[in-house]
């Protein structure tokens, strides 16, 4: 790897362009156009695309008939670095620690999103130009939820056509195992208020007279489950689809132990889930009901016995194919207002949510995807579904028409939204392989 390509990683990862913070909005706003900079100076034509929040980087190459036409995506923007105190560097100054590349936003996700601008580079470099027609657009607002970004694509869909989009933004299974991820889960969710009296009581003179919203709303959110974890919400599983047969038959094959994995990862003295299916299948195939945040009450040093006059909950729901945002809201709304309580009134706020996404991975870009992984790291691709979700991957799919290969660079101890977040060159230099390899087989 050119010596300078860790230069131009330390300078990207120094930016801190934290974009939930509006303190920060002048260094995003340099981040920024220091990769207008950098693509302009690798002989793309570049623009700066302002957008009501942060701003979008937009690039091509000149575009030529008869190629086809690849939207490469990524981000800028990076997560807060809090807590401060558990990094071990100071996390806007590089480090550099056997082999890993330590800051934050270095997996999540300019390390990634670098490795392909270094890898057009090199190609333009070689061959004055790309096998295909590039589109490279890099926002600075995914770690708030991309708001700005449909507005972009359908104001430019026409300027944007391409025939496929690939995303480095997600994780390998395995170091050294090329993956590429077909399938993420959807996510909606709902924040619940339930209220009692119109003030705290003293819980002396008025307790056992009243009802107590805290244990009213304890008392209903223990109604979503059964005893084995499953969601106990009328319909919630009616439109699930199952999993296939070979995909089944491919997971258990990986080179990971996924329980094992797990309990490591996260320290908790034992699995629980879905009966019927292993921790991969439940976290890639299964859908969850989840409290995410639970409050009411005196949360001070000591006791303070009151009856609070209202309690809190943030709900969310984790989706797969076939499910949908708006009928699971419908469904579980239902369900809580089946199970409140005597004696307090509820309110309910629906909150974000954004669409399940599932590809074929065996589908001719599929296996364009396969071999270029293959390539680039020597070793034969695992196919995965993942847990989390990506709302532009569906975007690109309803707006532009397109499908995304999501072939991620991540390992899973990068500490992505974390202190110490991570990424290895071993897996940087991979990156501009990909790249080359990718663009070199999407060109057939």
């Amino acid at each position: 790897m050119r010596e300078n390509y860790l230069e131009d990683f330390y300078s990207f990862l120094r930016f801190p362009s934290i974009s939930t913070d509006d303190q920060y909005a002048e260094r995003v706003a340099e981040c920024a156009h220091w990769l207008v900079k950098r693509l302009t100076g690798i002989g793309l034509e570049t623009q700066l695309v302002p957008t009501r929040g942060h701003p979008i980087v937009w690039a091509r190459n000149k575009h030529q008939p008869g190629r086809r036409t690849v939207l490469i995506y990524g981000h800028y923007d990076v997560q807060p670095p809090d807590p401060l105190e558990l990094w071990d560097s100071p996390p806007f100054e590089p480090v550099l620690k056997n082999g890993y590349v330590f800051a934050r936003g270095a997996t999540d996700n300019k390390g990634q999103i670098l490795a392909h601008i270094l890898g057009i580079q090199e190609t333009m470099e070689q061959d004055r130009d790309l096998p295909v027609n590039l589109h490279l657009v890099i926002e600075g607002e995914e770690e708030i939820g991309s708001g700005n970004l449909g507005s972009f694509l359908n104001e430019n869909r026409e300027a944007l056509k391409s025939d496929v989009a690939v995303v480095s933004d997600t994780g390998m299974i395995e170091k050294g195992v090329p993956t590429l991820s077909y399938g993420l889960r959807g996510v909606t969710a709902l924040e619940i208020k339930v209220t009692g009296p119109k003030m705290d009581l003293h819980s002396g003179i008025f307790g056992g007279a009243v009802q107590n919203p805290i244990t009213a709303l304890a008392q209903m959110l223990a109604t979503l489950h059964d005893r084995e974890g499953r969601v106990a919400i009328s319909g919630f599983y009616d439109r699930v689809k199952s999993l296939e047969n070979w995909e089944r038959e491919a997971w258990r094959k990986l080179p990971v132990d996924g329980d094992k994995l797990i309990l490591k990862e996260t320290g908790v003295p034992e699995l629980f889930g879905e009966a019927g299916y292993n921790s991969l299948e439940r976290i890639w195939a299964r859908p969850t009901a989840e409290i995410n945040g639970i409050g009411g009450g005196y949360q001070g040093q000591g006791t303070k016995t009151v009856i609070a006059s209202h309690a809190m909950a943030k709900l969310t729901f984790r989706l797969v194919p076939e499910q949908e945002g708006d009928e699971i809201l419908k469904l579980a709304r239902a369900h809580l207002r089946k199970n409140l309580p005597k004696g307090v009134t509820m309110e309910i706020t629906d909150g974000h949510s954004g669409p399940w996404y599932l590809t074929d991975p065996h589908s001719p870009l599929g296996e364009a995807a396969q071999r270029a992984l293959r390539n680039a790291f020597d070793h034969d691709p695992a196919l995965i579904r993942e847990g989390g979700s990506i709302p532009i991957v569906s975007q690109f799919r309803g707006i532009l028409g397109i499908e995304t290969l999501l072939m991620g660079l991540a390992l899973a101890d990068c500490r992505a939204h974390s202190p110490n977040e991570n990424f290895p060159l071993e897996n940087f230099e991979g990156g501009i392989r990909l790249n080359k390899a990718i663009l070199q087989e999407l060109a057939h």
